[in-house]
């Protein structure tokens, strides 16, 4: 294929390959429709979504408390945030702009404000053909969903062996394991294994027989896990010998990667429910120190905090068995992933992946892939200029190869390895 000689058919050439690439969306929290309520779709579950219920309580008026929004039906807390965050002030956070770019995506008129004509168009769709929709919408090849069997009714759904479609592939939830081993030995406990609190060697044994049973069921891409800034490895605390004797043995015995997510601090204010959770800057040693003793391991890290994020990128310079992915949760807004994509290339190259929608409501996955792809080719086509300016000259495939490495192909070489 002839090289791109020319810097404006350069610059098309890569934002028509941003736009026109299938994504491979590594880390959201969404189910397979066979699994009734759990999976979250429609108007009223973008709007009574934990990121706009704690920025409804920036401006809302002090008669309206937590305990009588979470009194109200879906229908009526949704109207509360309708009306203080988009008729009452101006959309402009990031996810108030991501209702209206979804709106839009999805054909209708943001600019009508029409909250009871978006209710009836949502209520017409069959959810069996508007998944397929969506994804087409995102422009995805597939998704994989976080999957945690100690939650007993996401369990049950799984036991029972329902239809689950082959674009929606799974990740074993493990949190509870590692940060409540008490809780997560009940849960064994209940299902017949022969786990107790105190843990113990053959506590501990028969947690890798639970995972490795969950692991025949799900099939699952990674094991995942969300955990709190002071996470510390290696300690004295249970965290650690869970880690050594349960995940990290499963993880190696299944050629699975470890997906740690790390910088959550639970209910800074509890009256908020999903909503009140914060952020802290975690200690990167306790990643290093893994990435070190196990060097026959997978590790995949998103950060959350905005502080660990080029100490991150340096880690995954040092160790080929890291992968970088994501901007999660609170580093979800344009300046911040805008800045940490850049960070990225330059230390990285496209040996990361870019972004993964974290989506808990089937429609986030429109507006966050819409918007990251925005961000996405205004970095690439300035790179690329960049390369130019030296006689580089890149070709389409080129192109398209580095686009695609960096939205799921760089994703899926690391886990081959």
């Amino acid at each position: 294929m002839p090289q791109l000689n020319d810097p404006a058919a350069l610059e098309s050439a890569v934002r028509q390959t941003v736009a026109g690439t299938t994504v491979s969306d590594i880390h959201t929290h969404l189910f397979p429709p066979s699994h009734g309520k759990l999976l979250l779709w429609g108007i009223d579950e973008l709007l009574v979504f934990h990121y706009l219920v704690s920025e409804l309580f920036t401006v809302a008026p002090r008669g309206l408390t937590y305990k009588k929004f979470w009194s109200l039906s879906k229908a009526a807390q949704a109207d509360l945030v309708w009306e203080h965050l988009f008729v009452r002030h101006g959309p402009l956070s990031e996810s108030t702009r991501g209702v209206l770019t979804t709106l839009e995506k999805l054909g209708l008129d943001s600019g009508q404000r029409d909250l009871s004509g978006y209710r009836r168009w949502f209520a017409a769709q069959k959810l069996q053909d508007y998944l397929p929709k969506v994804m087409k919408l995102a422009n995805m090849d597939y998704l994989i969903m976080t999957n945690n069997p100690f939650v007993a009714e996401e369990a049950g759904y799984w036991k029972a062996g329902l239809p689950v479609q082959a674009y929606l592939k799974t990740a074993l939830r493990i949190d509870t394991l590692i940060v409540n081993w008490p809780a997560a030995a009940k849960a064994m406990k209940a299902s017949g294994y022969k786990t107790t609190p105190a843990g113990g060697a053959a506590s501990f044994a028969q947690a890798r027989k639970f995972l490795a049973e969950w692991v025949k069921i799900l099939k699952p891409v990674y094991l995942a896990a969300s955990l709190p800034p002071d996470f510390a490895y290696p300690s004295p605390a249970m965290s650690s010998k869970v880690m050594d004797q349960v995940v990290l043995p499963t993880a190696k015995q299944f050629g699975l990667p470890v997906a740690m997510m790390m910088g959550v601090r639970k209910a800074v204010n509890p009256a908020l429910g999903d909503a009140g959770d914060g952020v802290g800057e975690s200690d990167m040693t306790a990643l290093q120190n893994l990435l070190v003793k196990h060097p026959d391991a997978k590790f995949i890290a998103t950060l959350l905090s905005r502080v660990n994020q080029h100490e991150l990128c340096v880690l995954a310079r040092k160790f080929g068995h890291l992968h970088v992915e994501g901007c999660w949760w609170f580093t979800n807004m344009p300046s911040i992933i805008e800045e940490m994509t850049r960070m990225r290339i330059e230390l990285l190259g496209t040996a990361f992946t870019a972004q993964h929608s974290d989506a808990r409501v089937l429609e986030q996955v429109i507006y966050k892939w819409a918007h990251t792809r925005a961000i996405l080719a205004d970095i690439l086509a300035e790179k690329y200029r960049d390369l130019f300016a030296t006689g580089w000259r890149p070709t389409e495939a080129e192109i398209r190869r580095d686009v695609r490495a960096l939205l799921g192909g760089s994703f899926e070489e690391f886990c081959k390895k």
